[in-house]
């Protein structure tokens, strides 16, 4: 049986820096899914055309736009890069330069030169649930999105930051403060019985 292996983190993109290699829808749809993530992301655009969309949506970030063809110089600095090109064999050489200088790379549309995968995000204040499919099927991880939107209470940032001031006023070890809070947030868990 197939699996997915990838492993999830949550990354910091105001304290990296985004390279987006492409100006057309690709590129705009990437951008709108990070800026709608991580408002405060560095983000650099590379490309000899931009769509209209994209350059107005620019405007609602930290984010640079140039006006110029893919060049490996670009890579200096950033942490992550998407290429969203038209052109198969730009978007191979970017996943090349990338992988020789450590740098992570998605080259959209293509599983097997990526390094990760923008999945599906959904957000609630503090909370945050990603989902993947494993570079499967972007179109069920959106419609999970959508469910989850939909059955994730939106007070559930309330019962967030509740819990988080009553655990600093729990007394006793790490052990002890997680079966406190494991009691106190089981019954948000019902089962139904077998």
């Amino acid at each position: 049986m197939e699996r997915n292996n990838l492993y999830p983190v949550f990354l910091k993109l105001n304290n990296l820096k985004v390279l987006i290699v492409g100006g057309g829808f690709v590129a705009e749809e990437k951008l709108t899914f990070i800026l709608k993530s991580s408002p405060d992301a560095h983000i650099t655009l590379v490309s000899p055309m931009f769509r209209a969309g994209t350059s107005d949506l620019a405007k609602k970030g930290d984010v640079t736009l140039i006006d110029d063809v893919y060049s490996k110089k670009y890579l200096k600095g950033n942490h992550i890069v998407i290429a969203t090109t038209n052109v198969p064999e730009v978007n191979i050489e970017i996943y090349e330069d990338c992988r020789k200088r450590g740098v992570l790379v998605n080259v959209a549309d293509n599983p097997p030169f990526c390094d990760f995968y923008m999945g599906g995000i959904v957000t609630k204040g503090n909370v945050k649930v990603a989902i993947s499919t494993n570079g499967k099927s972007p179109t069920t991880a959106k419609r999970l999105r959508q469910f989850f939107e939909d059955v994730i209470p939106e007070n559930v940032d309330d019962l967030v930051k509740n819990l988080n001031d009553y655990r600093k006023t729990i007394k006793g070890d790490f052990e002890q403060k997680v079966d406190t809070l494991n009691e106190l947030t089981k019954g948000l868990i019902v089962r139904k019985e077998d």
